[in-house]
């Protein structure tokens, strides 16, 4: 299987028959050119798995063997594509045991020179978090569609909104000016189900933009348009569970294509855990995530093979820098490393982030390209997200009964960075689209959100900012998640506030938006920020602070959590200063002196100094 896993190319077919029908031919087409000459096609239709013999009637193309399904109705054939094969359409014959034949065309597409090569996301770059439902209803006319099971209700918290990839693309420029310089985009493929289907994680076709936010070449469009602007594009994907009106789910092409019903224990550290039982592992990874969200089994040597080359499929497509992988240890944990290691191999550049919901850095850094697990287990995985820094964050910030105010949390937490293989490819984020927000998480006070923000944007790692943080959207009134998941002021016709033009934003917000593009912008150019050398001093007195450095640049953060102003003593920091004169502020533009023998900070504030 590993052998098998390891290779993925694909072509386009389209059936020319007389009486059966091919229904979905996936992936839809492929490219000449790639590094690994395997190719899978899942073909659906009317008892096509009786034409099970193949053969291609061009060169260039090999076919390696077909399979039969459970359901009659799919024909599995694997291809061997020549390194000097063509782009052009290709004739492959299938043929039954009485001897009736049928024709399918397919294309092989010229693969760009580039996309091998192309770079992915990095310490260099800011991602800013989309929920595409949410953010601006770019066009109206998508908004129903007709046959789909969720229509358009903008007074369901719950509901679609009507944001589309339009809204999204229509704003490039704002992005641009804030700083920012990839978008990751919650998930785009269609999900047609019955509700909650604006988030995208039911998955019902997984080589089609979900028709209500746009089309595949609307994504393709944006995509360029943004690389254009010098924006990457991350993509959302789900290799763990469908949603349950896939078109799959009424015709499943083996049996054991999905787990059998039963609803996961959520229990990731059972797979950690020295002495689980094995029961424990198998609820923990073939259960249902929810009822609506089946659990794909990637145990099933061509389910692997369809998620592997799906992936590819979109990056090819697409233009794509990045994937963040969702529910990364929900799967089973062998198909993941094939998994990484496909698409690492196919685009050694890449970068993909995996979702490891947990507050343990241990068990985060398990699945990081480069840990040595003792279990065997070795991912090409480059990045993971902080989720133990995430919970740190407002932890630190928000309590003043525990040592140095709570400031200790984000020591710590920090300390414990020798768990992992690369600190430096980690997402660091102060929230997202599955907690409240940090506006909220901090009691909705504007000088310690932007402590937060401040040491975000500073820190060790690739950092990532929710929609909306940067003009202190809240969720205040509820945490359910469509609360959280508000819609972007100004991105519908008639909004009374616009946050891409900042009409009638209030004072806080204009202020908040102003210090986020000011420092992202100032972060671009800043190699010390993106590589530097990191070192910090244990909090006292309330105030925290760490140092970046290069061999030509060095920033001081000070985080001062006090209530009142603060004489900071500079000779417990002449390690890192004694060589420096002054130090600019990038917020305030303030200049310190730091021949004296005392900074004179400021109530709950950040400074960031650059040192001269």
């Amino acid at each position: 299987m590993a052998r098998c896993l390891l290779l993925f190319l694909f072509v386009m077919l389209s059936f020319q028959g007389t009486t059966q029908s091919v229904d979905h031919v996936e992936p839809p087409f492929w490219w000449t050119g790639m590094k690994d000459p395997f190719l899978q096609l899942m073909i659906h239709g009317e008892d096509i798995g009786t034409y099970n013999q193949v053969n291609c009637l061009n060169k260039g193309i090999k076919i390696l063997e077909s399979h039969q399904a459970d359901s009659p109705n799919y024909l599995f054939v694997h291809l061997s594509l020549d390194p000097l094969a063509k782009a052009g359409k290709y004739t492959l014959v299938l043929t039954n045991k009485k001897g009736e034949s049928k024709e399918i065309t397919y294309e092989l597409k010229q693969r760009d020179k580039d996309s091998a090569t192309r770079e992915g996301f990095n310490s260099s770059d800011v991602i800013y978090l989309i929920m595409p439902d949410r953010f601006a209803n770019g066009d109206p006319s998508n908004d129903e569609v007709n046959g789909m099971r969720e229509g358009l209700n903008r007074d369901l918290h719950y509901g679609r909104h009507g944001g589309d990839l339009k809204g999204i693309e229509d704003n490039l420029d704002y992005f641009k000016n804030l700083g920012i310089t990839t978008l990751w985009l919650n998930p785009v493929l269609e999900n047609d189900m019955e509700a909650w289907s604006y988030h995208g994680y039911s998955t019902t076709d997984y080589y089609k933009i979900d028709p209500r936010l746009g089309s595949n070449e609307d994504f393709k469009r944006l995509t360029s348009k943004a690389s254009d602007l010098g924006i990457k594009m991350v993509m959302d994907q789900i290799a763990n569970h469908c949603g349950s009106f896939h078109w799959w789910m009424e015709d499943k092409p083996f049996e054991d294509w999905i787990h059998p019903y039963r609803y996961t224990n959520h229990r990731k550290r059972s797979l950690r855990d020295p002495y689980t039982t094995q029961i424990d592992r198998e609820i923990m990874v073939q259960g249902w995530f929810d009822k609506t969200m089946p659990d794909l089994n990637q145990h099933n040597p061509f389910m692997a093979l369809y998620l592997i080359h799906n992936s590819i499929w979109w990056i090819e497509y697409s233009g794509l820098t990045g994937i963040r992988q969702d529910t990364y240890g929900y799967p089973y944990a062998d198909f993941m490393e094939e998994w990484t290691c496909a698409i690492m191999n196919e685009y050694p550049n890449f970068n993909i982030v995996g979702e490891e919901w947990l507050d343990t850095p241990s068990n985060i850094a398990y699945i990081q390209e480069g840990y040595p697990n003792t279990d065997g287990y070795s991912s090409c995985l480059p990045s993971v997200m902080d989720f133990p820094m995430m919970f740190n964050l407002d932890r630190s910030l928000n309590e003043e009964e525990k040592w140095d105010h709570g400031l200790e949390h984000i020591y710590r937490s920090l300390t414990k960075d020798y768990n992992y293989p690369d600190p430096n490819q980690l997402v660091i984020f102060a929230d997202n689209h599955d907690g409240s927000r940090i506006f909220t998480k901090l009691n909705e006070d504007p000088d310690l959100t932007k402590m937060a923000m401040a040491y975000i944007f500073t820190m060790r790692g690739i950092p990532q900012i929710f929609y909306g943080t940067e003009i202190l959207m809240s969720n205040k009134d509820s945490d359910e998640h469509g609360i959280i998941r508000s819609d972007f002021p100004g991105g519908w016709t008639g909004d009374s506030t616009n946050a891409f033009t900042s009409q009638a934003l209030n004072t806080s917000s204009l202020d908040f938006l102003s210090f986020t593009s000011k420092l992202l912008n100032w972060r671009k150019n800043k190699s010390v920020i993106h590589n530097g050398e990191l070192v910090h001093f244990v909090p006292e007195n309330g105030v925290y602070s760490f140092f970046r450095f290069d061999d030509s640049s060095k920033v001081w953060v000070i985080l001062n959590k006090n209530l009142e102003p603060f004489s900071l003593g500079l000779s417990r920091y002449s390690e890192q200063i004694e060589n420096y004169s002054k130090a600019v502020d990038v917020i305030s533009g303030d200049v310190f002196d730091l021949t004296k023998s005392e900074l004179e900070l400021k109530p709950k504030r950040a400074y960031i100094l650059e040192l001269n």
